[in-house]
């Protein structure tokens, strides 16, 4: 129960985490997405140096476990040992005891013996000693049975004392058992009290272990937490640069589309100057556009050709109040629901490709950075220069690169 109960803290922990940490990117610029990046790297670093040093920590306690196993081993092994001298010092207690006994009842025994006959020659007197030496039939046999006498008595003496020496080296060997016996029971006292302490600090230093466990789920975690933010981050950088970086191509090819644009009306103004006579007579004389083909490429070329005179304008996509080449194109076009690109390059691709033999009116013809719409007869309606405005001109006064086919 209390480990599902942990697991549980621990999901719990998990889930905050990720919810703390993995938020939804809301820096919206390059610069600020660096920033905080960078300061979830930091955050990174300093959780992966937290997770080294809760696992050399934990490593130490793993050590102190490993010691603690160790000790408890021996502990137990000598508790064992003691456990068996006890045992066989009872035995020889036990041994001891009967050897104490059995001296001890040859002792009375013997003391009993010698009481008797002590008593006897007590009750006697010296008659016995007389008559035992009256009774000899020599001196030699006297001499003889007084010393018999006399070594009764000191056999009896040396006996005696014999078997008090044999009872009090007996009784000096229980005490002395009896003494190993008291010293092993202390040992294995102090031996269990130390087991218990092991035992106890074992279990704390498992606890320790099982608690690094928690701090370092969590701060993996936590770590894998940054990484996919920083992961996060790193890719919207990313696409923010490829959007950047799109952005500055685009602008840099615009500003070539410009530059040869107007390189190509520099030309084109150098070369007016010989035709304005022609071209005002043709203007005088509102050429008409062909009456070859129809449709609506015939509609486009007829609307176009309604804001002649209009004047021109440098970037400018209004149809009467001024528009540069391409933006007089794709406001044509838009009128009839056809939508452009906005730059005569980028017009250049629309469509399909046709030759010049065979354009038809409403066809886009584009020179290298300038573009008009084809009228028919040889002839396009175009946004040409600020000095003269949208105006008809030859379709072949400059070299045509391409005619595309919209409708």
């Amino acid at each position: 129960m209390k480990k599902k109960h942990t697991q549980a803290i621990c999901l719990v922990t998990a889930f905050i985490i990720f919810l703390l940490v993995t938020d939804p990117v809301s820096a919206t610029t390059i610069s600020g997405l660096k920033e905080d990046l960078k300061k979830d790297q930091s955050q990174l670093d300093d959780v992966r140096e937290k997770i080294s040093d809760y696992e050399d920590e934990q490593e130490g306690v793993e050590a102190q476990i490993n010691d603690l196993d160790a000790e408890m081993v021996a502990l137990l092994t000598d508790i064992n040992l003691i456990k068996e001298a006890i045992s066989d010092k009872e035995e020889d207690i036990v041994n001891a005891q009967a050897a104490y006994d059995e001296a001890l009842a040859v002792q009375q025994e013997q003391y009993e013996s010698m009481k008797v006959r002590i008593k006897f020659m007590y009750e006697r007197g010296e008659t016995s000693y007389l008559e035992l030496f009256f009774g000899a039939s020599s001196m030699s046999d006297m001499m003889n049975k007084a010393n018999y006498v006399e070594e009764l008595y000191e056999y009896d003496r040396n006996l005696l004392e014999e078997y008090k020496a044999t009872v009090q080296q007996v009784a000096d060997l229980q005490d002395e058992l009896e003494e190993e016996k008291s010293e092993l029971e202390t040992s294995k006292t102090e031996l269990e009290e130390e087991q218990a302490y092991v035992e106890d600090v074992l279990a704390q230093k498992k606890k320790e272990y099982e608690n690094y466990n928690v701090v370092l789920a969590k701060a993996k975690q936590e770590a894998a937490a940054y990484t996919a933010k920083i992961k996060q981050e790193t890719a919207q950088i990313k696409k923010l640069e490829e959007e950047e970086r799109r952005r500055k191509e685009e602008e840099e090819r615009r500003r070539k589309e410009e530059e040869e644009r107007r390189k190509a009306e520099e030309a084109q103004s150098d070369q007016q100057d010989n035709a304005d006579e022609e071209d005002a007579g043709q203007e005088q004389q509102a050429p008409k556009p062909s009456s070859s083909g129809g449709g609506k490429g015939q509609q486009i070329a007829d609307f176009a050709c309604k804001y002649v005179g209009c004047p021109y304008v440098a970037g400018g996509t209004s149809l009467t109040n001024g528009a540069d080449c391409s933006g007089f194109v794709m406001a044509v076009y838009q009128a009839f629901g056809i939508s452009l690109p906005r730059t005569s390059y980028a017009q250049s691709t629309v469509g399909r490709g046709v030759s010049y033999s065979d354009a038809q009116p409403g066809d886009i013809i584009y020179y290298g950075g300038h573009v008009g719409i084809y009228i028919g007869n040889g002839q396009i309606v175009h946004a040409s220069t600020e000095r003269t405005g949208i105006k008809i001109t030859s379709a072949t006064y400059r070299s045509i690169i391409t005619v595309r086919r919209v409708v």
